[in-house]
């Protein structure tokens, strides 16, 4: 999950905006569009009824582009009204307001879709959002200081922290930080003091 592009400032935008995935193609021919989470856990996807929409970031290495054509003839709108959504497969599909035919769902390929956080559902006590987790310090119980979180990885039975060792904002992929998010390394979550305390050494 990601910011929102600082250079938005439709007033109608939530301030708490969080990205968490992406349009990628058109499903069927009655206007239904299927749906990449960025996360394991699309709940977020599955809880709001308003997407908030921005156009693929072209910059972005393997980005989806919305064909010309259909680009021209129908802009990609701020908001989708969700009329329903549901698990695939492996895929999420929604269908959305407005839009009641396969030309109208390609033409949102490749949209960025955003929900406001606070209609995220709240997590068990021993459960974190990973956009929560993102830029939080972390140090082990000697107190030295590992890094900062920068991502995760999802490797199917648990997560792993990616942290960007200090100094370092744009870390190389070998110079990374690599931490199991499990309880047998992490020791506490404290987000109110933005930091993580794990049980790992500097050299590993």
């Amino acid at each position: 999950m990601m910011s929102p592009d600082s250079t938005h400032t439709d007033p109608a935008w939530p301030e708490d905006a969080v990205e968490v995935g992406r349009i990628f193609d058109a499903w069927g021919i009655k206007g239904w569009v299927k749906v990449q989470s960025y996360s394991s856990d699309a709940s977020a996807l599955f809880a709001s009824r308003r997407w908030h929409i921005l156009p693929p970031e072209t910059n972005r290495p393997g980005a989806a582009k919305p064909p010309a054509a259909a680009s021209a003839a129908r802009p990609i709108p701020p908001v989708l009204k969700i009329l329903a959504v549901r698990d695939h497969g492996d895929t999420i599909v929604a269908n959305i307001e407005g839009i009641a035919d396969r030309n109208g769902a390609e033409s949102l390929r490749g949209a960025r879709v955003f929900v406001s956080r606070s209609i995220f559902p709240k997590p068990e006590s021993d459960e974190f959002y990973w956009v929560d987790l993102i830029g939080l310090d972390v140090v082990n119980r000697e107190g030295a200081a590992l890094g900062r979180v920068i991502g995760l990885l999802e490797t199917g039975p648990h997560s792993v922290l990616r942290i960007a060792p200090p100094g370092i904002d744009t870390p190389k992929p070998d110079e990374e930080r690599l931490v199991p998010f499990v309880s047998a390394y992490v020791d506490a979550v404290d987000l109110p003091t933005k930091r993580i305390t794990v049980d790992w050494g500097l050299d590993f």
